[in-house]
């Protein structure tokens, strides 16, 4: 390569670059509107959804059965009735007396705790709906929080899209329909 040749390509370099800068501060100088406002960052906006529901199942249930005798009056009258009998039996004269009486009370009494304890083992099994509200959560999209730089100020808005790496900008204004 000679020296002119050089020369010329060094001469040509310099006048493309000087022409690319006067280009550019004639497009981007003082007064120049920007075409793009540059996005610093974007995050979602989530919401989360809750939705009650009744969930019913049938369970078994075990019931006690209605008591017809509440007072145990049956068994305490049985029971008094057989201890009278069996006091009966034991002793002579006026003892005979007195073991019929206290066998009578001790039998009335017994008696009435046998019906109560057989009362309450009385039961039956039955099946019955139960029913519970429950929530169901989903989330839901509900936009984006957009921070983003126009010229040299930084704001955030809230859009409906994700406007990628920047925002349209006309006559000083964002442009925020999708693109």
């Amino acid at each position: 390569m000679n020296k002119s040749m050089v020369g010329g390509i060094v001469v040509g370099v310099v006048i493309a670059t000087a022409g690319g800068v006067i280009a550019g501060y004639n497009l981007l100088g003082p007064g120049a509107e920007p075409t793009h406002a540059e996005v610093l960052n974007v995050s979602e906006v989530r919401e989360t959804i809750q939705t009650p529901r009744e969930v019913c199942q049938d369970v078994q249930v075990t019931r006690q059965k209605p008591v017809k005798d509440e007072n145990q009056i049956i068994g305490s009258v049985a029971g008094a009735v057989i201890g009278g009998v069996l006091g009966n039996q034991v002793g002579g004269g006026s003892g005979k007396k007195v073991a019929t009486v206290a066998g009578a009370a001790a039998g009335g009494y017994a008696g009435n705790k046998a019906q109560e304890r057989i009362q309450s083992n009385s039961t039956y099994v039955t099946t019955e709906t139960r029913c519970e509200t429950v929530t169901d959560s989903r989330e839901e999209l509900r936009g984006y929080d957009v921070t983003y730089r126009l010229g040299d100020v930084e704001k955030t808005i809230h859009m409906d899209h994700d406007p990628g790496n920047r925002i349209p900008v006309v006559d000083g204004q964002l442009v925020l329909n999708n693109q």
